[in-house]
């Protein structure tokens, strides 16, 4: 698990997966969120961010 703190493309998968799931959160929860580029921006940064964690593991 060390060595993958310290590879860039895990942290960075890590960040965009957790940004998604604000976005994806906030999209089913609040009303004043819900438009459809919340959705898509979350599904699209999920799909990014599992791609980083995936690329050098």
């Amino acid at each position: 698990m060390s060595e993958k703190l310290n590879q860039l493309s895990f942290i960075i998968g890590v960040f965009f997966i957790l940004v998604a799931l604000v976005l994806l959160i906030g999209y089913a929860t609040t009303a004043s969120l819900k438009q459809g580029i919340n959705l898509y921006t979350g599904i699209a940064m999920m799909v990014f961010g599992l791609v980083m964690v995936k690329l050098k593991a």
